[in-house]
């Protein structure tokens, strides 16, 4: 992290819960709450990555690791549960956990278009369920993590887009829905943000470099984005600055859908 965009104590008191938290822009969004003073509790499904997770955020007795697979419902409610249980509330829900396949409709199998799914939208409707009676006592917040394929079309990723479009759409109406206690939901839509999920879909035919560049070409500002970009942007809705945001969501893209 080049800078810290919040004061040291923006988040001090406060818990947060990370689905995804282990790498990405859910790891680099457990950075910066920590940095502003949260305790914060990554779930994610591999447990060696979710130890070197909390290895490299240093925080000692601020951050755990809660293993748990978003699209059981079971575990959902486990994870939270503990993350509660650690820190004695939750105040923040991030749900950062979801896959990524490039596939032409027609050839989706019924297996892999329920395990996208599963992942992108079952899994941040059953943790956000888990997580909302103690949101609503704690006056919290939830920022999901869309994308920019849910708000405009994109070739063969039809699948995809349709789960990150119910995201979206999840979150402007659960943002009616809680507004009544005082729970606030916004969503980040990011494009192509340089991530492990991102690096997998480069060919091994072609050298990186040359498809980072191809890739970059669409966007106004040149390049794509960093994972603590859309994490910036995370956290300053998590923040008290987004107090009066809810139901928004917010492109971080480089200028794809100016």
């Amino acid at each position: 992290m080049e800078s810290m965009i919040f004061a040291p104590d923006s988040f001090a008191g406060q818990t947060a819960l990370i689905s995804g938290g282990t790498s990405g822009i859910g790891l680099a969004a457990a950075q910066l709450l920590l940095a502003g003073g949260a305790r914060v509790a990554l779930m994610g499904r591999d447990a060696a990555r979710g130890a070197a997770a909390c290895e490299t955020l240093s925080a000692g007795g601020q951050v755990l690791f809660t293993a748990g697979d978003v699209r059981s419902p079971a575990d959902c409610a486990r994870c939270t549960a503990e993350t509660v249980r650690a820190y004695g509330g939750l105040d923040i829900l991030i749900n950062a956990a979801g896959i990524y396949a490039e596939e032409a409709l027609e050839d989706i199998s019924a297996d892999a278009l329920e395990e996208m799914i599963a992942t992108n939208l079952k899994g941040t409707i059953y943790l956000t369920q888990a997580a909302l009676p103690h949101l609503r006592a704690a006056r919290g917040n939830i920022v999901n993590v869309a994308s920019d394929a849910g708000l405009h079309g994109n070739y063969y990723c039809a699948a995809y887009a349709a789960t990150k479009g119910a995201v979206i759409a999840l979150t402007r109406s659960l943002a009616r829905e809680t507004a009544q206690d005082r729970v606030r939901v916004n969503a980040v839509a990011p494009a192509d943000i340089l991530t492990p999920l991102t690096e997998r879909q480069f060919s091994p035919h072609l050298p990186r470099a040359v498809q980072l560049e191809e890739m970059a070409s669409v966007y106004p500002l040149g390049r794509i984005g960093t994972a603590d970009e859309a994490a910036a942007v995370i956290a300053f809705l998590a923040s008290s600055a987004a107090a009066w945001v809810t139901g928004s969501i917010y492109t971080v893209d480089g200028g794809l859908t100016a």
